[in-house]
């Protein structure tokens, strides 16, 4: 009976096999892969069909996976769509967003206080992941379908704005800046010129993403050919890479806007005046078909807002 079917396994099935991956369905829903692969095998169970084929390079759905899918995932949209109405029937403002871990952290949270300053009525939930970053693995990844079967009132995400049937605003242009703390101007070898890198330890950013800037093509910029750009100290995250620079520890490359609130504190500094444009940029994305939801279009207009003074204020990505 369909009652007895357990509503958190259908939603892991429709993740799965849209992913036609138990790891990327277990990204996009925050649970463990075996957590997926057990909630798969109780459906199985309960229905009494197998859904997937297992290969050895990979998954592809059984005929009666195929045939149920699509009523699904339409059943899945309309469900959220019925609580949204619901909430907004009793008046309850609440927004969804949707972000990358290091935007979130590092530009996002500092600057949130003045949202609820402005729209106190609002409750946000704010989901952070790394599958908010165009990659490889993940080109574009967003869409208005997408949005809305995740129940996403805003998205911002670092890429390269093509997101099918959404509005895309751009925040900001992206410049890579070496960053220091300001301890690192003076002692025996203070950094006065992209030369004297050679006396301190470079702090690498490892997070994996399409665009990440690197050492070798800042170094080549700005005319330096013979400093080893992968000797230092790697890091899989910024957060780690900038508080280990903020610490002394040597000088990170990291996009300016992630540092901003450190810049403006007096922990980091820009020693050298030269910027490296990326191709990519951080952009907010709202769904086309719900352009008239009051509290998307207070949100992304007061993100907008903080985006423009801040390049107004003068970062580097204003002229990127």
């Amino acid at each position: 009976m369909i009652e007895n079917l357990p509503f958190s396994a259908l939603r892991v099935f429709e993740s799965a096999a849209r992913h036609l991956s138990f790891k990327r369905a277990a990204e996009e829903l925050f649970i463990t892969p075996a957590a997926v692969s057990q909630q798969i095998k109780t459906l199985e169970h309960q229905l009494g069909v197998q859904l997937f084929h297992r290969h050895s390079r990979g998954l592809s759905l059984t005929d009666a996976a195929t045939a149920g899918l699509p009523a699904l995932t339409g059943g899945l949209e309309q469900l959220v769509e019925a609580v949204n109405r619901m909430r907004e029937e009793n008046g309850q403002a609440s927004l969804t967003v949707w972000m990358a871990p290091s935007f979130a952290a590092r530009w996002l949270v500092p600057r949130l206080n003045r949202f609820y300053d402005v729209h106190p009525e609002i409750d946000l939930t704010i989901t952070a992941s790394k599958n908010l970053i165009d990659s490889k693995t993940s080109p574009g990844g967003i869409s208005a379908e997408s949005l809305a079967r995740d129940n996403v009132d805003v998205a911002v995400r670092f890429g390269k704005g093509n997101y099918p049937g959404c509005r895309v605003d751009k925040l900001f242009p992206v410049a890579a800046v070496p960053l220091c703390s300001p301890r690192l101007l003076e002692g025996e070898h203070p950094l006065r010129c992209p030369d004297d890198l050679r006396h301190h330890t470079l702090l690498h950013d490892d997070t994996a993403y399409e665009g990440r800037p690197d050492w070798a093509t800042w170094l080549a910029a700005a005319g330096v050919d013979d400093i080893d750009d992968k000797h230092g100290i790697h890091f899989n995250h910024v957060n780690l890479a900038l508080t280990a620079a903020a610490e002394g520890q040597g000088v990170v490359l990291s996009i300016h806007a992630l540092a901003s609130e450190d810049i403006a504190a007096g922990r980091l500094v820009v020693p050298f005046d030269i910027a490296l444009p990326l191709e990519y940029a951080y952009y907010v994305i709202t769904r086309e078909d719900r352009n008239d939801h009051l509290q998307t279009l207070q949100f992304r207009d007061w993100i907008v807002g903080e985006a423009r003074a801040e390049s107004h204020a003068g970062d580097p990505e204003a002229a990127a």
